[in-house]
């Protein structure tokens, strides 16, 4: 019965979110530089793009600005993942999200956000919970998503359809 227990107990623990374990490695945080990549180029030839508050108010939405309407600065839909090194799912996600921009090359931009790091543009957004992700369509109202499926093929398959329904329908 001990040992059930102790299995039980092992399950629950490892089944916890990420948000849970961010204040245990807040003393592990490191702050990334920037890419020197540009965006256009990224995009046009697939691989992610590392965005500050900075590229983020340039590239995407001046919400200093226009803070109640939303306004895509983008030339081309977009994906933003807001995650932090400290968390596994988020691990997971990445190399995935660097084989979809890849894939999907010239069709959309694919973002990062450490969260971590940029503070201020996870709290714009309410995330509480990563990974995030924040599917942009040319025209009309971004679309919030959060977490991964249970397998890495499952998960690339949901970042695809939610491109395809979200983010291609339209265009």
């Amino acid at each position: 019965m001990k040992k059930l227990v102790f299995i039980l107990a092992v399950a629950v623990i490892s089944l916890q979110s990420c948000n849970a374990s961010q204040a245990k490695n807040k003393s592990s945080e490191k702050a990334e530089a920037p890419t020197e990549s540009v965006s256009a180029k990224a995009s046009d030839e697939g691989g992610s793009v590392k965005l500050t508050k900075e590229k983020f108010l340039s590239e995407v939405w001046d919400y200093q600005n226009s803070p109640q309407e939303w306004k895509f600065k983008g030339d081309k839909p977009a994906l933003i993942d807001f995650y932090a090194d400290w968390c596994g799912p988020c691990k997971i996600a990445s190399p995935i999200l660097e084989e979809i921009s890849k894939e999907y090359a010239g069709k959309i931009t694919v973002y990062k956000i450490d969260t971590q790091v940029e503070r201020e543009l996870a709290g714009v957004f309410g995330i509480s919970g990563i990974p995030a992700f924040l599917y942009i369509p040319k025209d009309g109202k971004p679309v919030m998503t959060s977490g991964i499926a249970r397998s890495k093929e499952d998960t690339k398959q949901m970042f695809k359809d939610n491109i395809d329904k979200i983010l291609l329908t339209s265009n």
